[in-house]
């Protein structure tokens, strides 16, 4: 594969790209749920501090080790652990398969939910979703079996073809969709302020209740939504670390990926939790939040069918965008493992496994355990893995000098034992937790 060709052709490029693959459904219903459901601003505080740590030290590592090797998570983790001692590389190899499946896993499940977005845009070009009670609407496919497939096989033939014309098309997309999904969603939030009783919602998010923060699991959902949300699966970044030049700064462009994250995480919860205070919604209330209260608004603004197509053709590419990123990752990966095999093969097999297994997932009833499997198992253990391999494993001065590559002011020893002493043992933390526990992120 030309890695030319996949080259990102500037810094902001690169962050777009970067937030829009960890920009989606993490952002726009898991963190207001979670903020809802865990404390309020005591999840936030919580969670900033998570997302301050992971954006500075564990995403750009995953960077910094993406470039290093050149290629995806197989190739990564070969080489990462090569380096420790030749005879490791192969034993490396064979664990890059686990965070690996976890990207092809979260893209299986993740396709379903944008086809539900796609099918809320087609109705809102129509007018439809104007005028229907949107529970019942919602109910009226999320709990039928192949209830969206046409919207199904549109998103992932869709997704798949953008990558065999070249990674750039994800560059020129994020472009022009990343900010216009922060556009719309700040004007939907000043929309929502006006509603009565938002205020009730602002209060819930911003006022201090400091004693929540002695409950530890308020830490623990704010350390798994921060790794979700930041695609820190020790798989999915290293793929886009692969395509930047040596010039580039990894931690400052991990930083800007981390904000404009949050930003989009914090414009999404200015929508969502004011706006179930003002209809009397639960904030839990998971995929709903997308389906149910955000036409419910859209419904009581002028122009709202207008708004609502902006709206949902930013979901959708905002969607994509990570979609893009889990396939990537995955066919690069397949490419470095067996290079026989041509970039349209590859990218055919991807359709052939996303559609087979996920066709059967379309009901929530079956989406749900599927997604709580991966996020209670292949997701924690992959960024642990990660976490492990590139603090512990590779040897420091390797993974230093990779970090200070094109960096201005190369990070220092603080970095590295923030990463190793701070970093991986949250991870640690975090699996065990989901696995003890059976807690999905």
């Amino acid at each position: 594969m030309s890695h030319e060709k996949h080259k990102f052709s500037s810094g902001w490029g690169f962050v777009l790209s970067a937030v829009g693959s960890a920009v989606g459904m993490a952002n726009v219903w898991g963190f207001p749920a979670k903020l809802g459901s865990y404390g309020g601003s005591a999840f936030l505080i919580a969670y900033l501090v998570f997302i301050a740590l992971f954006g500075t030290v564990g995403l750009s590592a995953e960077y910094a080790m993406g470039r290093r090797a050149r290629t995806g998570t197989l190739g990564t983790y070969q080489m990462t652990w090569g380096s420790r001692k030749k005879s490791l590389g192969r034993a490396g190899g064979a664990l890059g398969w686990l965070p690996l499946a976890g990207s092809l896993c979260i893209a299986i499940g993740y396709a379903v939910i944008i086809s539900y977005v796609l099918k809320a845009f087609a109705n809102s070009l129509t007018g439809a979703l104007m005028r229907l009670d949107t529970a019942a609407w919602f109910e009226s496919f999320s709990l039928s079996d192949y209830s969206v497939v046409p919207f199904h096989v549109i998103v992932v033939v869709g997704t798949l073809l953008t990558l065999l014309l070249g990674a750039k098309s994800i560059e020129k997309s994020n472009k022009v969709m990343m900010p216009l999904f922060f556009l719309i969603f700040l004007v939907i939030a000043v929309r929502v302020a006006f509603l009565p009783g938002a205020a009730e919602g602002y209060r819930y998010m911003f006022s201090p209740r400091w004693e929540e923060l002695l409950d530890p699991m308020v830490w623990i959902w704010a350390m798994g939504q921060a790794f979700f949300s930041l695609s820190i699966t020790g798989s999915g970044m290293i793929v886009y670390g692969a395509y930047l030049g040596r010039e580039a700064d990894v931690v400052s462009l991990a930083k800007r990926t981390a904000l404009f994250d949050t930003i989009a995480a914090l414009v999404a919860a200015l929508v969502i939790i004011p706006a179930c205070f003002a209809y009397g919604l639960d904030v839990g209330a998971g995929p709903s939040l997308l389906f149910v209260t955000l036409p419910r608004i859209l419904q009581d603004i002028p122009l709202g069918r207008l708004f609502a197509i902006i709206l949902y053709t930013a979901m959708i590419f905002a969607g994509v965008s990570s979609l893009q990123n889990m396939f990537e990752a995955v066919g690069e990966s397949l490419l470095h493992r067996f290079p026989k095999l041509s970039r349209k093969a590859v990218l055919a097999l991807l359709c052939v496994i996303c559609l087979g297994v996920g066709l059967h997932m379309e009901p929530i009833s079956k989406w749900g355990p599927w997604m709580d499997i991966v996020s209670i198992y292949i997701i924690p253990i992959g960024a642990t893995l990660g976490a492990v391999s590139w603090f512990w494993i590779i040897p420091r001065q390797e993974l230093m000098d990779e970090v200070g590559q094109g960096a201005g002011k190369a990070p220092g020893k603080a970095w590295y034992c923030v990463g190793r002493y701070v970093y991986v043992p949250c991870a640690v933390i975090l699996c065990c937790v989901a696995l003890f526990m059976k807690v999905a992120f």
